[in-house]
């Protein structure tokens, strides 16, 4: 018989006929076979090839050191690390696209930055005017993850955007969100926190969320920037560090804009719970003069959406219409890893519990915003802030290389309300405490600005750290009486104290001292009179 199994049906009439004198179903057999093999041919020479997608870097299944966690405690280990042993090879698994960074420009100094391109470059100046970028390091700091086994010299390579979700403690191994597994010798936890949100807003739905930031991130301050020049309205909820400054940063700005700035919090001023009531309100004052609102003493009740607006609903019946909400309410320790690897987590301050050398475990150590650590000073104790990162981050990788030291340093903390006003603060800060004050008149060079100036750093602890107090020189100058409420707190020292010893101080537009301050509480003594305390820092001289 004769076959044309192409151009009869006229799919490739360029085919010849061709004759084959065989039995009709052979026949049939071998037109279905060759009918199958010409579909495969025209669906590979006619379908355009899938566009590749570029690879994901090449994990290394095994690294001496891995650090799990892209923030300053992370970076802070792996420089320390490499200090100590210059071929290390370190790997740090970040769950953020980003290289490390250094978080407190986002609600400082970024803020008021000129340039219109800030939240692309993330360059800013400093208080002293100097640039400089909000990353540790530049790219070329860093080799890359796929590089790492073969690096001769070593090096810290960071794998981004990849989350640790199980860790195998006995087996000393972890299991990345793509069901990666990487072995480590020696591991270190800095996993940070994650910001708190109200339940109001939680269960508010979608469309509160949508217009709520939690702010914490690089992405949360290139969201929240671009939201603040689109809307007319921007409500704060939060009256500590962070809402305070970005209180302040947007104040300044809604000069201009027209942008309205509120803030509200539970508290009867800002930082009510760190500062002792006069100093708050003064706080708030100056805080309002930088164009924001205050509604103090405010507890949300609920939120909703309504006419295109955001309504929050107070307890005592108080209602605030807004555009856009930012919750600076907190911070929430993550300890996500806790139940895998069998750590223990702190009931009372969160964080894992660690022992004197920053260790959960024989090979595994924790620092920053998830350390729970004993102070042998204050007793157990949890803290969140940059200099407490550096440390603590820097004492890990120590100890990683078998230095073997515990943490005794007393971390400080700074916070920023523009260039004119700063403080900075080591112990415990607590408003319950009873405080004694002793101030002075402020000159021009008591200022976060003119401090920086001086220091040629404007992420003061980093240098700050790395100083002693060896016997401070007492100021000459006659002290004045302790407690001056004139309602001009220019600058001062603020002494927080607990069973008559100094737990705490606060520096108020006094920079550069913190080395004092420290040995103070270092030292646990009781002091009959602060005014003699106060000299130490020479807040009387010109």
């Amino acid at each position: 018989i004769v076959v044309r199994p192409w151009s009869s049906f006229g799919w490739m009439t360029n085919m010849q006929d061709y004759v084959l004198t065989v039995p009709l179903f052979p026949a049939f057999a071998y037109c279905l076979s060759l009918l199958c093999f010409r579909l495969l041919w025209r669906f590979l020479m006619h379908t355009p090839a899938l566009e590749s997608t570029p690879a994901s870097p090449k994990v290394p299944s095994h690294t001496p050191y891995l650090l799990i966690g892209g923030g300053t405690a992370s970076f802070a280990a792996a420089r320390s690390i490499r200090a100590r042993d210059p071929g290390a090879k370190v790997l740090i698994v970040t769950d953020e696209p980003d290289l490390p960074y250094m978080r407190p420009p986002l609600s400082k100094e970024l803020w008021f930055s000129d340039d219109p391109s800030v939240t692309e470059t993330l360059r800013f100046k400093q208080w002293n005017g100097k640039e400089r970028s909000i990353y540790f390091q530049p790219p070329s700091f860093y080799i890359n993850p796929e590089d790492l086994d073969s690096a001769e010299n070593g090096g810290v390579a960071v794998l981004t955007g990849k989350k640790v979700i199980h860790m195998d403690v006995r087996g000393n191994k972890v299991k990345l969100d793509d069901n990666t597994e990487i072995s480590y010798d020696k591991c270190l936890i800095a996993t940070g926190g994650v910001p708190r949100n109200l339940q109001a807003i939680e269960r508010a739905g979608e469309e509160v969320m949508k217009r709520t930031t939690l702010f914490r991130k690089i992405e949360d301050f290139k969201s929240l920037e671009k939201v603040s020049r689109n809307i007319k309205s921007i409500t704060i909820i939060g009256g500590g560090f962070l809402g305070s400054e970005l209180a302040c940063a947007l104040g300044r700005r809604s000069t201009d804009s027209g942008l309205e700035v509120i803030q509200m919090y539970p508290e009867k001023g800002n930082m009510g719970k760190v500062l002792p009531e006069y100093l708050s309100n003064w706080t708030t004052e100056k805080v309002k003069k930088e164009g924001v609102k205050i509604i103090s003493e405010a507890l949300v009740k609920s939120v909703t959406c309504k006419d295109d607006k955001l309504e929050i609903q107070l307890k005592d019946g108080r209602l605030v219409k807004t555009d856009h909400i930012v919750a600076a309410v907190g911070l929430e320790p993550n300890v996500d890893l806790a139940k895998s690897a069998g750590l223990e987590v702190d009931s009372d301050f969160g964080g894992y519990r660690v022992n004197a050398e920053l260790q959960a475990r024989s090979n595994i150590w924790v620092a920053g915003d998830a350390a729970c650590f004993y102070d042998i000073r204050l007793g157990r104790r949890r803290v969140e802030h940059h200099d407490h990162a550096v440390v603590s981050g820097r004492l890990a990788g120590e100890n990683m290389t078998g230095a073997s030291k515990p943490y005794w340093h007393q971390s400080m903390f700074w916070s920023d309300l523009g260039p004119d006003v700063g403080y900075e603060a080591i112990g415990i800060v607590d408003s319950s405490l009873p405080t004694v004050g002793v101030f002075a008149k402020a000159t021009a060079k008591d200022t976060p600005k003119a401090a920086t100036e001086k220091s040629g750093t404007g992420i003061r602890s980093e240098s700050e750290t790395e100083d002693t107090a060896v016997s401070p020189v007492a100021s000459s100058t006659p002290t004045p009486a302790v407690e001056q409420h004139k309602d001009n707190y220019g600058k001062g020292v603020i002494f927080y104290l607990r069973d008559k010893v100094v737990v705490g101080i606060i520096l108020w537009n006094v920079f550069n001292r913190m080395p004092i301050a420290r040995k103070i509480i270092k030292d646990g003594e009781e002091h009959a009179d602060l005014n003699e305390v106060a000299k130490l820092f020479n807040i009387h001289e010109d």
